[in-house]
C-alpha cells in the first residue's frame, strides 16, 4: 500500500512539474507560429517526441531544449528539406558527408530557382516595354475579342512566335 501511495505522489509531483517547467503543444506552436496538427505531425514522423504526455489529459509537454530541435527542424524546411530528410539528421542517421551532399543539393535546387525567377522578371520587363511601345494597346478596350487576343500573343508570347517562325523558315528552306 505504502509503495503504490509512492507511486500516486510521484506521478502528481511529474504532473506538477511538468506544467511549471514543461510547455504544452499548443504553447509551443503558438511560439512558432505553426498549427498543433504540425507539430503532431512532427511526433508521428518520430522526428519529436513529447518529453510527457498526461495520461489522464492526452496533453504533450515539451521541453526548452526541444523548441530548439523544432527550431532547427523548422529552418531546415524552410531550406526545402523534406521530413524524412529531417528525421534522417535530427534522429542521426545521416552521416556528415550525407548532410553536405544534401546541403549542396538543396543549394543547387536554390540556384535554379533563383535562375528561373530572374527569367521570370526579364519577360515581365520585356513584355512591359512591349506595352509602353503598342499602338494597338492604347485602345486595347476598342478592339475586339479576337483582335485582343492576337494583340495579347504579340506582346506576351514574342518569344515563342519568333520561335515559331525560325522554325517554320528552316523547315521551308
Amino acid at each position: 500500500m505504502e509503495q503504490k501511495n509512492r507511486e500516486i505522489h510521484e506521478e502528481k509531483q511529474i504532473e506538477e512539474d511538468a506544467e511549471e517547467t514543461l510547455l504544452k503543444i499548443g504553447e509551443v506552436a503558438d511560439f512558432f507560429q505553426i498549427s498543433v496538427k504540425a507539430v503532431r505531425i512532427y511526433e508521428k514522423k518520430g522526428i519529436i517526441t513529447p518529453a510527457y504526455i498526461d495520461p489522464e489529459s492526452g496533453y504533450r509537454y515539451y521541453t526548452p531544449d526541444q523548441l530548439h530541435q523544432l527550431a532547427a527542424l523548422l529552418e531546415l524546411k524552410a531550406l526545402g528539406f523534406s521530413l524524412d530528410e529531417i528525421k534522417d539528421v535530427m534522429v542521426g542517421e545521416s552521416s556528415k558527408e550525407a548532410l553536405y551532399k544534401a546541403m549542396q543539393e538543396k543549394l543547387r535546387n536554390w540556384e535554379n530557382l533563383v535562375i528561373m525567377a530572374q527569367s521570370k522578371m526579364d519577360a515581365i520587363e520585356s513584355i512591359s516595354e512591349r506595352l509602353v511601345s503598342s499602338k494597338e494597346a492604347e485602345k486595347l478596350r476598342e478592339l475586339t475579342e479576337e483582335e485582343r487576343a492576337w494583340l495579347l500573343v504579340k506582346l506576351v508570347c514574342v518569344e515563342n512566335v519568333q520561335v515559331q517562325s525560325t522554325i517554320n523558315e528552316a523547315i521551308w528552306l
